[in-house]
């Protein structure tokens, strides 16, 4: 997992709300344990017509939105059963953070876990940005803020082990695994 410490993109919009894990990624597609590949079915349904050609008014298929990794997201982003294919997908399609107003629990550990960042903004900020989602973003990780290209910042809330989780590229096995030396040195010294 790479590090994350900081984003500066611009925005892909998706004003739906309660956009669950099975929109994201349908269950169809989780026969899977390998990460890579999965962009390509993040929301499927709405992506892809039935004759298998890309929906022109989805907005991963509007081509402004190439290469934008922060998606804006509507209340209750996540929600539905419990899929690490899901952040998975997202990021295999590029994304590095979702803000939203209300992001569901669940998700937003699995995200965090795999290095994908849940923003949770007030209601009227996300819908403030959603106005704009040329203006280029800037998320730092380290500073817990979103700034947009004008100057205006947004704190937003993360614990500080996810957050060094993030900023080190590490999953919570690899942190474990980074502590290896210390943790040996402290059964020693208990053994002794």
């Amino acid at each position: 997992m790479a590090a994350l410490t900081r984003i500066v993109s611009r925005s892909v919009v998706l004003r739906q709300t309660n956009i669950d894990t099975d929109q994201i990624i349908p269950a169809r597609f989780l026969s899977t344990t390998e990460r890579a590949g999965l962009g390509k079915n993040a929301f499927n349904d709405w992506r892809w017509q039935a004759d298998g050609s890309p929906n022109p008014e989805f907005a991963f298929n509007q081509p402004e939105n190439a290469g934008r990794s922060i998606l804006l997201a509507g209340r209750n982003f996540g929600c539905g059963s419990s899929r690490e294919h899901a952040p998975w997908a997202l990021t295999d399609l590029g994304l590095r953070a979702i803000v939203s107003s209300e992001i569901a629990d669940i998700f937003r550990g699995n995200s965090l876990k795999n290095g994908l960042l849940p923003i949770v903004l007030d209601e009227a900020d996300v819908q403030e940005l959603m106005q704009h989602p040329d203006d280029e973003l800037t998320v730092d990780v380290a500073a817990r803020e979103l700034r947009t290209s004008s100057g205006k910042a947004y704190a937003f809330p993360l614990d500080g082990f996810s957050q060094t989780c993030l900023l080190e590229g590490v999953d919570q096995l690899g942190w474990l695994l980074g502590r290896v030396p210390e943790i040996e040195a402290y059964e020693a010294a208990r053994a002794a």
